[in-house]
């Protein structure tokens, strides 16, 4: 029952490279179509980018302290 908890709170890791990859190939076809904003779109790519990771973070905290203090 731990491994099931441990492994739906994995999945907010898998869902925000997945959310990274969309993100970085569409600021790639940004930047294609509008150089001169290369600037603000790698800003907001960025911002955006912490954001994901910050969510990963929190989920493998959370999938981690299940399997420590649930066992």
């Amino acid at each position: 029952m731990v491994a099931l908890g441990a492994s739906i709170a994995a999945l907010g890791c898998v869902g925000a490279g997945v959310s990274l990859g969309i993100a970085t190939a569409k600021a790639c076809d940004a930047c294609a179509r509008q150089p001169e904003a290369d600037g603000k779109i790698m800003k907001l790519l960025i911002l955006g980018g912490a954001l994901a990771e910050a969510t990963a973070i929190y989920s493998f905290v959370i999938g981690v302290m299940i399997i420590l203090f649930l066992q």
